[in-house]
């Protein structure tokens, strides 16, 4: 199977499956675009990010903050926002702690990023220490409430927040010994400070939850001996599509038709940072081998930012149940043709928009799939 790629994006597909046993065929069209600081419309870039085929992490795998998930989720419900990049003292002045937040059309999320404290455990109990000052400062579940406690030597009183196991600041064994100079979260909610190890705090960042955290693995479905018996290999019945969103639940989104203003606060150096989604339409074309196509619009799903770098991806994508398999499709066209490219597919030629491509014997080199 060929995908031509006419978006000026990249494109790719992969194969699905549904609770059901039903294969899905998914195309994917992720665009690269500077972020502007003039308040302008989002622009593509000359050079476009590769579509992510492994997840990736901020260190080690599974024991650090998931950085970027892969790109060929079978369907999204919703669209993830999410955001990399770090927290920004004002006016270029260090601070204790600040308020950082997005804005994307009637959607805000906002938190507090505080500077470096630690727990200081007495006989009265656990206190948070002054926050040290910062300029900048990362913002990642590796520093948002949650964490392991396993400094209790008998294993079995170990214990992980299943909300954010990668995270720091929570304990479950409060002896003072393992508590003391520990440290605690560097983002908590505003209004609800951090003050108590064994509490229960949501864990503040903007990136992606990880796949077997509890914001996440309820969607999973039921992986019990009945399965094994009677399902395997295909998902379980109560598996739900809400798994395959990588952002936590408040930053989930209806699908932006495009021109929405978003806004970052204390995100970037600037301070305040506004600029609109582009608009685009993503046609995706399926070809069937038998004869006939199948048209659909791609639904912008994922919004990622990168604030550090100044850029952003914007992922599309279109899902087709099939049939039987993926054979029964022969190529898909992800963008849009000119009359001509269709006039020279409907009689079985190539089609060369120039003398000079004709010539040179150029024609679009298909891409394969992920």
């Amino acid at each position: 199977m060929e995908i031509v790629n006419a978006t000026g994006m990249t494109a790719g597909y992969t194969m699905g499956v549904e609770p059901s046993g039903r294969e899905l065929l998914v195309v994917v069209v992720k665009g690269t675009f500077a972020i502007p600081q003039d308040g302008g419309t989002a622009e593509l870039l000359a050079v476009q990010r590769p579509l992510i085929t492994a997840d990736t992490f901020t260190g080690a795998p599974g024991y650090s903050a998931p950085a970027e998930e892969v790109d060929f989720a079978p369907r999204k419900l919703r669209c993830d926002v999410l955001v990399s990049g770090s927290a920004h003292a004002p006016h270029g002045e260090p601070a204790q702690r600040i308020a950082v937040g997005v804005r994307l059309g009637g959607w805000t999320k906002v938190f507090a990023v505080v500077g470096d404290r630690h727990w200081e455990a007495g006989l009265s109990g656990c206190r948070a220490s002054a926050p040290l000052p910062f300029m900048t400062k990362a913002i990642t579940y590796d520093v948002a409430f949650g964490g392991v406690d396993e400094r209790h030597e008998d294993p079995a009183r170990h214990a992980a927040y299943m909300a954010n196991p990668v995270g720091r600041g929570w304990h479950h064994n409060l002896q003072a010994r393992f508590v003391d100079g520990a440290p605690l979260p560097n983002t908590e909610e505003l209004g609800r400070p951090v003050d108590a190890p064994d509490g229960v705090f949501a864990p503040m960042a903007l990136g992606p939850l990880g796949r077997g955290w509890s914001g996440r693995l309820p969607h999973a479905g039921t992986y019990d001996q009945d399965w094994i018996d009677n399902t395997f290999p295909f998902l379980p019945a109560d598996f739900r599509d809400d798994y395959y969103q990588a952002a936590p639940a408040d930053q989930q989104i209806a699908y932006p038709l495009g021109g929405e203003e978003m806004a970052l606060a204390n995100l970037t150096p600037e301070g305040h940072t506004r600029f609109r989604l582009p608009s685009r339409d993503v046609p995706v074309t399926f070809f069937h081998r038998k004869g006939g196509h199948e048209e659909t619009r791609a639904v912008l799903d994922t919004i990622a930012i990168h604030a550090d770098q100044g850029f952003m991806t914007l992922a599309w994508r279109s899902t087709v149940p099939l049939r039987k398999n993926m054979f029964e499709i022969s190529s898909i066209l992800a963008g849009t043709k000119s009359r001509g490219w269709w006039r020279a597919r409907a009689l079985g030629k190539t089609y060369h928009p120039s003398l000079g491509d004709l010539v040179r014997g150029g024609r679009e080199a298909p891409q394969e799939a992920s």
